[in-house]
């Protein structure tokens, strides 16, 4: 059975590159019928935190990225993994080593300074016909991996194709502190192992781990799993994606508002493709997701495409389900929803127009205000002395119509075909005076949306 894991690491909030790590992980399992895992990576004590392992689970939730089995937690398997070191001490493929971080930084130096590869020298390491030195008293060990000297590692990179390592490359990796605490790339090998990871699907700044755990398993016995190592993500300016790019916890897309489906539907475009779609469910996704359409050059963020398909599917989704997103976002700025105007009717008529559910929100906003004030610039610039005379007659007729977009409309055509002008000398006044704005839907149906009573009394104070 395949099996995938995500293995984040809270010592940040699950961003951009993470989510899409988790959605193709996740992905390849339902496509394959198999299990997805969730693993958090908390060995770093001093940096993970509960908030950001908190805000991890809260951005799967979000994103729907439901996990079969997990979240385990390594913090709480450090029993295990001392077993495997112990094992791999009596075995013989690892050892003690006492060389003090002190004479790790002059070996180091003295190596560079020669123009050598900086690296442990194998001082503690056994070999055959090799007298070691009497461990020091005073000193607690590390316990290293001794990693083979011959040979090369390789694997067929799932992304990025054959990939070669020569062990010689490779110098003996501490697996264990001095404190006694495994290290992560002994931790995530011994997950991967002990929860029968297949696939290990994860962003390319991990290729140089991988060698390193595969002489690990093979040294325990243990079958590596295959690898995909994703390539980064860009930013609009092709730069590497920061916080200003939209490298930020993917619950301020939620704040932003942008709906999941939309996140996850862009996110499977970054770096993966499916002919010429674009705009796919997660279901489809699944359905057509392998690995081999996922390419090996570096994916850029895109906010103009991410916008463009929120919009799309603020489009598609029932107004129930978006009065029920809006509400509190409105509730939340303070504004009360009276009875009028109907909060459907408003979501119904803009949510053609919006990019977020914070734009909509914006433009439901202005219909429960109690009081409206227009930017001056706009009242000067559109309530004239051509304007002033339209707008009184429309009042006039405003008192008496019935109140509905059609009669409204009607009474805008006539009253403008009296003046002899155009509809934008009545349609500019009237969207300023009611919603600030002089980009609006239909005028008419805006005007309907309204309280008789607040149009009338919007534009006599106006007219005063």
């Amino acid at each position: 059975m395949i099996r995938t894991r995500f293995a984040p690491s809270p010592t940040g909030y699950l961003h951009i590159g993470g989510a899409r790590t988790a959605l193709f992980s996740w992905a390849y399992a339902r496509h394959h019928h198999g299990k997805f895992i969730l693993r958090v990576e908390d060995t770093d004590v001093a940096r993970s935190t509960p908030e950001a392992v908190q805000a991890i689970l809260d951005g799967m939730r979000w994103l729907g990225l439901d996990w079969d089995e997990g979240p385990f937690y390594q913090m709480q398997r450090m029993d295990r993994y001392k077993e495997v070191i112990q094992q791999m001490l009596d075995t013989g493929n690892a050892y003690y080593c006492y060389t003090t971080p002190d004479e790790l930084d002059k070996m180091r130096e003295k190596q560079r300074a020669l123009g050598l590869k900086p690296r442990y020298d194998g001082h503690w390491r056994p070999e055959a016909g090799k007298t070691l030195p009497t461990p020091p008293a005073d000193v607690k060990p590390v316990v290293r991996f001794r990693n083979p000297t011959g040979g090369v590692v390789a694997w067929d990179d799932q992304v990025k194709g054959s990939i070669e390592i020569a062990n010689a490359e490779l110098d003996d990796l501490i697996i264990a502190r001095a404190d006694g605490t495994p290290t992560y790339n002994f931790c995530v090998v011994v997950d991967d192992w002990d929860m029968g990871i297949t696939q290990v699907i994860r962003g390319d700044d991990h290729v140089n781990n991988t060698p390193r755990q595969i002489n690990i398993l093979k040294a325990l016995g243990a079958t590596p799993p295959q690898y995909a190592h994703l390539s980064m993500i860009l930013g609009d300016d092709g730069q590497k994606l920061s916080k200003r790019h939209g490298a930020v916890s993917v619950m301020q897309y939620d704040e932003d508002g942008y709906l999941p489906e939309a996140v996850l539907n862009y996110l499977a475009r970054l770096g993966w493709s499916h002919g010429d779609e674009e705009v796919f469910s997660m279901a489809q996704f699944c359905e057509w997701f392998e690995l081999d359409h996922i390419t090996p050059s570096a994916a850029q963020f895109n906010t103009e495409k991410l916008n463009w398909l929120n919009a799309h599917y603020l489009r598609q989704t029932d107004p129930e389900r978006l009065e029920a997103l809006v509400r509190p976002r409105l509730e939340a700025r303070g504004v009360t929803i009276g009875a009028e105007p109907a909060f459907g009717a408003i979501i119904a008529l803009y949510k053609e127009r919006v990019a977020t559910l914070n734009e909509l929100a914006d433009a439901a906003e202005v219909f429960y205000l109690k009081e409206l004030h227009p930017a001056a610039e706009l009242l000067a610039q559109h309530l004239t002395a051509e304007t002033l005379p339209v707008l009184a007659d429309f009042l006039a007729g405003a008192r008496e119509v019935a109140w509905e977009a059609p009669a409204i409309g009607a009474l805008i055509k006539a009253t403008v075909a009296k003046h002899g002008l155009k509809m934008p000398k009545l349609a500019m006044p009237l969207r300023v005076l009611l919603t600030g704005q002089t980009q609006t839907p239909s005028v008419d149906a805006v005007v309907a949306l309204f309280p008789r009573a607040t149009v009338i009394a919007r534009l006599e104070k106006a007219l005063a």
